[in-house]
């Protein structure tokens, strides 16, 4: 079997509908040699059943990693899914985001050696969210933003990511940018040999920063953030957070800090438990 040129490590929870136009736009990109693994953090039959049936669709290999609901492991199953995936470069998104038809080659161009890549996205309120159905996304209109507007995008929401097309604009909007790059769980990519090497994603956290943790200990060890926030593009389609707790939070932050204060490479509770080998 041919090694994939990308393995896509998306993140799910009992979200079928939305986890459906995640793979309904990667059935989409504009180049297909790349793996899919769903890191499923507890669903029920749901997700499985549906998995089963959308597979046999799709252009691209699909494997479902799962543990069972003990709460938010987010974490510890995107681990899992690191160890999985057969290709040496890894992209991350979440299965409530659709990515444009160039997601995946973009991730690909951009990638550099010492570096990890920090896309863009634009979050749709509820009722656009509704309207994103399989024809919009085959049609790859939920990336278009004249399209979003007319269906009810509001003007706060007009992101600069939807208008900048590769080329000269979206190399202008990376390079002038004041956001930093960051490692966000929704859109982000780097080397499975540098994820490895700082031992993957910490697995105490929960909700609230546990992306940007893992992003801090690559840039400790080197591995600096490359901004292609307005390159790699994907929208963002509204949930409910019922799990959200500001003591998650509030733990998740003493970590980095921690992080910080030690300029932390390692984490010990992480694809491997204990100190480095």
């Amino acid at each position: 079997m041919q090694t994939p040129a990308a393995s896509l490590i998306i993140s799910a929870y009992n979200n079928t509908d939305w986890l459906q136009r995640c793979l309904w736009g990667f059935a989409q990109q504009d180049r297909q040699d790349f793996e899919l693994i769903v890191a499923d953090d507890g669903s029920g039959p749901a997700t499985r059943e549906m998995l089963a049936a959308i597979a046999p669709e799709l252009p691209y290999p699909l494997r479902h990693v799962w543990h069972e609901d003990a709460g938010f492991r987010k974490c510890t199953i995107l681990n899992r899914g690191i160890e999985d995936a057969r290709a040496d470069y890894l992209i991350f998104s979440d299965g409530d985001c659709v990515p444009r038809a160039d997601f995946v080659s973009q991730h690909l161009r951009l990638r550099e050696r010492g570096r990890y890549l920090g896309g863009g996205y634009c979050k749709l309120p509820m009722d656009l969210s509704l309207k994103i159905d399989r024809d919009v996304i085959l049609r790859g209109l939920h990336t278009d933003l004249e399209w979003l507007k007319a269906n009810g995008l509001p003007r706060r929401k007009r992101s600069l990511k939807l208008w900048a097309r590769p080329g000269w604009r979206e190399q202008l909007l990376n390079a002038t940018t004041p956001t930093k790059p960051r490692w966000a769980g929704n859109n982000a990519s780097g080397w499975k040999a540098d994820l490895v090497r700082v031992n993957g994603f910490d697995e105490r956290m929960t909700y609230g920063g546990e992306d940007l943790e893992l992003g801090e200990r690559l840039a400790n060890a080197g591995v600096t953030g490359k901004q292609i926030r307005f390159s790699a593009v994907c929208i963002h389609l509204d949930h409910a957070r019922g799990y959200v707790k500001p003591e998650m939070k509030a733990a998740n932050q003493a970590i980095r800090d921690a992080v910080a204060a030690g300029r932390l490479t390692w984490t010990e509770y992480g694809l491997v438990r204990g100190p480095r080998p």
